[in-house]
């Protein structure tokens, strides 16, 4: 009888580790299903996403009439002051300007973004491209308080562009100021706060040589790239790292002898070199579309921002126009992957400037 226990009691602890063992691998091939399974879900929103991605020509909205070929604006200001002038605009027409450019459906883009046709412009809106040179004092002015607290001055450039970014928040207020010398903005105890702040804050820094040297007169190679290195090396001693890769001319103005230009592109000086992405003129009309096959970044025009000796070219002269042809407008379709352009104008594309980007044309 005791054996008889002892044998059911053995076959019984066979029988448990038997199942126990039998449950354990039943878990193991339920894991081992579950990872494949996880897999395949992945692999299907990675798909639904591909195919979301590929089918985005269908999210844009074509009654906008979206002309990613159309013309774009760059402004140009020099000087904040207290009475308006040929080459001076007042606090108060400053944020007229601005507020003119948003009522009207224009949303400010970095030059750098704009030259490499990489912007982010909400559908229907306007890009245009906000420049300031020569850094004056009143572009970016520190001042005191009542509580003797250094403070930007709300009627420097950087003051009205922040607190109209902050009233507008979908006007991304961005600029590139074109700066010479060693004393940028004219208040060298703040010299390296204010270089800092503009590039944390979204906007750029631009060359305007170390002397604002214009070129027409200059016949020597080196002379043209020590103007411009020069001027790279000062900023780059506050700002390591950072790329001066635009330039704005000088009174306009470059080298009489054709084959000195390529030196305003690219060179090098005593150990500094570099090479411009972007060379801005004086101008008195619009810039060609980055996709366009008249698009020229190393002669970019601009438009003056004013309202004093423009010869009928200024900015209200070419607001009014585009209010009159907005066919000529660049219309953004709201997506950075797609550039949409009607028919009209397909055969003015310059497929290489895409740079990958999907080309969508529509209409007849």
């Amino acid at each position: 009888m005791k054996l008889k226990k002892k044998i059911i009691f053995v076959l019984s602890c066979f029988l448990l580790l038997t199942f126990t063992a039998c449950e354990k691998n039943r878990n193991k091939d339920n894991m081992v299903v579950d990872t494949p399974t996880d897999s395949i879900v992945g692999d299907d929103v990675e798909e639904t996403e591909e195919e979301e991605i590929k089918d985005q020509k269908e999210l844009i909205d074509l009654s906008l009439k979206p002309n990613e070929a159309g013309e774009v604006m760059i402004l140009m200001y020099h000087n904040i002051g207290e009475e308006e002038a040929e080459w001076t605009r007042t606090p108060d027409n400053l944020r007229k300007d601005l507020l003119t450019l948003y009522e009207k459906g224009y949303r400010p883009v970095s030059l750098k973004d704009f030259v490499n046709n990489d912007m982010d412009v909400e559908a229907g809106m306007t890009p245009v491209v906000i420049t300031f040179d020569d850094g004056n004092e009143n572009n970016f002015r520190i001042i005191k308080n009542d509580k003797g607290e250094d403070i930007i001055d709300s009627n420097s450039a950087i003051g009205i562009l922040e607190d109209f970014k902050e009233e507008y928040p979908d006007f991304k207020s961005t600029a590139t100021f074109f700066v010479f010398g060693t004393n940028v903005f004219r208040q060298p105890e703040f010299l390296e706060y204010k270089l800092n702040y503009l590039i944390e804050n979204g906007y750029d820094i631009g060359n305007h040589t170390i002397d604002h040297r214009g070129m027409k007169k200059i016949d020597d190679k080196d002379v043209i790239q020590e103007v411009i290195a020069k001027q790279v090396s000062n900023i780059n001693k506050i700002l390591s790292g950072y790329k001066v890769n635009t330039y704005a001319l000088c009174y306009g103005e470059r080298p009489a002898d054709k084959e000195l230009e390529r030196y305003l592109e690219k060179g090098s000086f005593d150990g500094t070199s570099y090479e411009n992405i972007a060379i801005l003129n004086v101008g008195w009309n619009p810039a060609q579309s980055p996709v366009s096959n008249k698009f020229n970044s190393l002669s970019l025009p601009r438009i003056r921002a004013s309202e004093i000796k423009v010869d009928n070219v200024g900015i209200y002269n070419w607001l009014d126009y585009f209010d009159s042809n907005p066919e000529k407008r660049y219309i953004s379709d709201g997506i950075k992957e797609v550039i949409t352009v009607p028919k009209v104008l397909e055969e003015t594309i310059n497929l290489e400037g895409l740079d990958g980007k999907e080309l969508y044309i529509y209409g007849e």
